[in-house]
């Protein structure tokens, strides 16, 4: 395994794009006035590769001065995601918690936001910045579906695309557990509780982000008294990080971004870039049968990576060595696949 090198000071060039001429969305709807916090990490000679992650992913992907990147673990210089050539650019998604325009604490007429809007928000950035054409975007989760999104659109735009644990449609499955999350935090706003609905929906959320597997080795322990009743070590586990999050996002932008993974749809058959995915059989959000269905109905060359893990949809959080070889291979000179 390659070495990581000590932390090294890198250019950083960041700011907020401002779209005074407001923004006509997918699904119909305008919202005037856009802001769109971006950054971008690396040597300014390099070439460009746009990193998207799932919803609660922003602007900050790798580490820059004292901030830790929410990639940092995969993307960075001589990670799995080696960015000693490239710069990285990241975005905060509209409709998030983040610098770029969402919905304020307590607003319930924001409107629905597509994976299309994410992607035409990335392509006014990269207009701005002046960028020749993407070496790749590479997309996790949400980020996935804005990489397809934004390739059915823009082909021109980017040489490849890289999308992990996405696909051309949610699985209904998936969509079953994420309006039942969603509900919850309608439910909890209407009664002045947001911050615990959204406490509550994140902790189902990770039960569905991980595989039984990994559950059943670290937390299979027996319950314990906690003020009077039966606690499970998985009830704190999923409890805590839910704590976590209500502590640092706003329920409705969660219910925003939630709803527009579950509103996504592209044609595949218009995709003609080079496009590598990556599936993890565990996956429960994104099974294996929709990304083997996706690699069939894509109307350029494609490859897929099959991977397994314990770590189920966090994979692309977590599996250093097998997406170093993804990435590798994607991001060659020979990288587009036949």
């Amino acid at each position: 395994m390659n070495a990581v090198p000590e932390p090294t000071r890198v250019a950083v060039h960041e700011g907020v794009l401002e779209l005074e001429e407001g923004l006509s969305l997918h699904f119909g709807g305008r919202l005037e006035s856009v802001r769109v916090a971006w950054r971008l990490v690396g040597d300014p000679d390099a070439p460009v590769i746009a990193a998207l992650g799932g919803i609660s992913a922003g602007r900050s992907v790798v580490d820059a001065g004292d901030e830790k990147g929410w990639w940092s673990d995969i993307v960075g210089p001589g990670r799995a995601l080696d960015t000693t050539g490239y710069r990285v650019l990241g975005i905060d998604f509209l409709g998030g918690s983040g610098g770029t325009t969402g919905p304020r604490a307590g607003q319930s007429d924001f409107p629905s936001i597509a994976s299309q809007d994410q992607a035409e928000i990335l392509r006014r950035v990269i207009a701005h910045l002046k960028l020749p054409p993407l070496e790749a975007i590479v997309g996790a989760s949400y980020g996935g579906m804005v990489a397809l999104a934004f390739a059915e659109r823009w082909p021109e735009l980017a040489k490849r695309i890289v999308v992990i644990s996405a696909a051309h449609r949610p699985h209904p499955m998936a969509t079953a557990w994420r309006s039942v999350q969603r509900a919850v935090v309608r439910f909890a706003t209407q009664s002045g509780q947001g911050a615990e609905g959204l406490r509550l929906a994140r902790a189902l959320a990770m039960a569905t982000y991980r595989s039984p597997a990994e559950f059943e080795q670290r937390f299979a322990g027996r319950a314990t008294r906690v003020d009077g009743r039966f606690q499970f070590p998985v009830e704190s586990y999923l409890l805590s990080r839910g704590d976590a999050y209500a502590a640092a996002y706003i329920p409705e932008a969660f219910v925003c971004l939630s709803e527009s993974i579950d509103l996504h749809q592209v044609d595949p058959a218009r995709i003609r870039v080079p496009t590598w995915l990556v599936a993890v059989a565990e996956d429960q959000l994104v099974p294996l049968s929709d990304m083997r269905a996706l690699k069939r109905s894509l109307g350029g060359p494609a490859h897929l990576a099959e991977l397994t893990s314990l770590y189920g949809h966090d994979a692309f959080l977590k599996e250093t060595q097998a997406l170093r070889e993804v990435f590798t291979r994607a991001l060659s000179p020979a990288g587009d696949v036949k």
